[in-house]
């Protein structure tokens, strides 16, 4: 059953982007594991709280689950490094002022790069793969990244001794509390740099071109995000990567009108073929082209559908219809044959159109 991120949040369905956050913080504070040393649980339950911070926190990937798109739960912290690097994702390096036990900073991650892509509503059925081409901090090709001249070993940190970390003690409201950060010195690492790199000059990056190859899921929404995860730029030396996110942009396409899963396609018919009846093709968002009979009788307004011919359900089975909906063309001019003909058949019907010569056309302003 899939897990409801407003009642995990303890938050109405309508509830307001800052008291989103409000409530994230203050469950987070309660079920850090750090807080809570004896429940084995903890941190399987601020997982889940996370989890439904990073969806509802964001107002696009909001929408979309509003709308019944679900994430793969797995991607959305397949980068994180641990339990506290979801604190400094959400909250930066101080956290929430409370003295946890483990290190609340650390090297600095890469920054996120944003792209737009756009994509024609077949390739949004079918699903597509694109290449994205930015430019980006990349990890420096003749250290590797780690800042140091090639040959030259890192030092080990005089300050924290190699560890990464300093102790700290604290006088908090609950007394004299001991609590772990990251050295500032060699920002987590252990080591420092002796001997810059010469192509960098120690900062392990430099700007450089990227190309990454995005799988489309079929049934993309127009103005969906995805997020590549360790795409984005290069961190500091130690530092994780920053995400990649690709806003995709579903081009309109004239032949149908898309309703979620649903796709409308209308079409026009004249008074005689509605009223005797005929035959029309219908395109397919697939390609195809269908054949469908429209019985003598049908009303302007009147709706054909053809199941599972719509859009791919995103990550679910199915699809939506193609709704085909007939329309009424009235000729905005008869000549005198068809005018002769058309007023026979109305004296058949017993109806009175007026005579044309008495009509006055409205004159334009």
């Amino acid at each position: 059953m899939a897990v409801d991120y407003y009642q995990v949040l303890g938050v109405d369905r309508d509830a307001k982007q800052d008291e989103i956050k409000r409530a994230f913080r203050r469950l987070a504070r309660e079920t850090h594991p750090d807080a809570n040393p004896d429940d084995a649980q903890a941190e399987r339950r601020f997982r889940e709280i996370a989890q439904a911070y990073e969806v509802l926190g964001d107002p696009q990937r909001r929408a979309a689950y509003d709308r019944g798109v679900s994430f793969d739960t797995r991607d959305l912290f397949s980068s994180f490094a641990g339990i506290d690097d979801l604190l400094n994702r959400f909250f930066g390096s101080a956290g929430f002022g409370f003295p946890f036990g483990a290190a609340s900073s650390g090297p600095v991650t890469g920054a996120d790069v944003s792209r737009g892509m756009e994509i024609s509503l077949a390739e949004a059925a079918q699903g597509v793969q694109r290449q994205v081409e930015y430019q980006a901090a990349t990890r420096c090709a003749t250290c590797r990244g780690s800042g140091s001249a090639p040959g030259a070993d890192l030092e080990i940190c005089d300050r924290c001794g190699g560890r990464g970390s300093l102790r700290m003690s604290r006088q908090t409201l609950l007394g004299t509390t001991l609590s772990i950060v990251a050295c500032d010195r060699c920002r987590g690492r252990g080591r420092v740099v002796a001997e810059p790199c010469a192509d960098c000059g120690g900062v392990g990056s430099s700007i450089g071109e990227c190309s990454v190859t995005v799988d489309v899921p079929p049934g993309i929404d127009d103005g969906a995000r995805l997020r590549l995860s360790g795409k984005g730029a290069a961190g500091e030396p130690g530092g994780r990567p920053g995400d990649l996110f690709v806003e995709v942009r579903v081009l309109p396409d004239e032949r149908f009108e898309r309703h979620g899963g649903d796709l409308v396609h209308r079409v026009h018919l004249g008074f005689s073929e509605a009223a005797l009846g005929t035959s029309v093709s219908v395109p397919t968002v697939d390609g195809e082209e269908l054949d469908i009979d429209v019985p003598s009788g049908t009303q302007p307004g009147t709706v054909f559908r053809l199941s599972r011919r719509g859009m791919p359900r995103l990550r679910r089975r199915g699809r939506g219809d193609l709704l085909v909906e007939i329309l009424l063309d009235v000729p905005a001019k008869l000549s005198a044959e068809e005018e002769k003909t058309l007023r026979d058949y109305a004296a058949l019907r017993g109806e009175n159109p007026v005579d044309g010569r008495r009509i006055r056309r409205p004159r334009a302003r």
